[in-house]
């Protein structure tokens, strides 16, 4: 049965994990998972993973976990980046799980905390490189924007909250 719960603190590595595996078949398929996490960790890249409650709880955001019986299968997270803006984050799901609308639930679940939090927009950053994703973020109903911040992901996109639709991808 799958669940999608808050993260907990005894769910860090395997989140960190889940994020690592996905991404480095996108970004470095020909290293393997190891090398990858030795990367990220090497760079902080997941440092707010290890940090989720100062990064996310604190700052008017959460870090959700997908969850197979126990096993950590996804994530997805949001933050405040303004007032009345926040972001999308870390949304990865193991690939045996694609098709089952689990990411749609997760993301689900993070715009209706958005709404709760009284956030207008929401933004994220994506590769070009992330085909699956950026299908499946339009079809939420985001759209390309100039980008807000220099990374190495080359899109981002926007969504007005009071605008979107339960339609599902």
């Amino acid at each position: 049965m799958i669940n999608i719960l808050p993260i907990q603190m005894h769910q860090i590595k395997d989140a960190k994990y889940v994020i690592t595996a996905v991404a480095q078949r996108i970004y470095m398929p020909e290293k393997n998972v190891q090398h990858f996490w030795d990367i990220l960790e090497a760079e902080g890249e997941l440092m707010d993973v290890d940090n989720f409650q100062k990064a996310y709880n604190e700052n008017r955001g959460l870090f959700l976990v997908a969850l197979d019986d126990e096993k950590v299968i996804g994530t997805g997270a949001i933050k405040k980046m303004e007032e009345d803006s926040a972001e999308l984050k870390r949304l990865w799901l193991l690939e045996e799980y694609h098709g089952q609308k689990i990411g749609y639930q997760i993301v689900l679940r993070l715009l209706d905390f958005a709404h709760t939090q009284g956030y207008r927009k929401l933004r994220l950053q994506t590769s070009e490189k992330q085909i699956r994703a950026v299908q499946f973020y339009k079809q939420l109903g985001f759209y390309e924007i100039p980008s807000y911040r220099e990374s190495m992901d080359n899109i981002s996109m926007e969504l007005t909250l009071q605008q979107r639709e339960h339609n599902g991808p």
